[in-house]
């Protein structure tokens, strides 16, 4: 057996309200769900990023309804969303236009390209082809 696919991505962030505001507003991604100072939950096509705070999710005992149990990491992590060579042009002119500094792009040597950038939290987000990673 072998998973399908990645359901959700995590991210951490300290200040929920900021990521709120950055992949809602900045990204367009819709808000599935929100925990205040916890958590926050976008839907993006058939898969979730989700926010969490590490102060709250590292302090979970397993015993709350629902169970989770605890987790969370320190330090910036990193997402990568799809998007097409174009779709990245377009990415980087509305990046632009919402005062977020490009941090790094580049073609990839086995093809594909990538731009980077960082949400408030410091994580880091890119846009890059599928050809990165020799998908179509």
């Amino acid at each position: 057996m072998q998973p399908e696919a990645i359901l959700e991505t995590v991210l951490y962030a300290d200040d929920i309200d900021a990521a709120e505001r950055f992949y809602g507003e900045v990204l367009g991604l819709n808000v599935y769900w929100k925990v205040d100072g916890h958590t926050v939950m976008f839907s993006c096509g058939r898969q979730m990023l989700l926010v969490f705070n590490p102060d709250v999710t590292e302090a979970q005992d397993g015993k709350s309804d629902p169970p989770i149990p605890p987790h969370g990491a320190r330090g910036p992590g990193h997402v990568c969303f799809r998007a097409t060579r174009a779709e990245i042009d377009q990415w980087r002119e509305r990046l632009a236009s919402k005062g977020i500094g490009i941090e790094a792009e580049f073609e990839w040597p086995r093809g594909g390209y990538s731009l980077y950038f960082r949400d408030p939290a410091g994580n880091s987000v890119e846009f890059a082809e599928p050809a990165i990673w020799g998908l179509q």
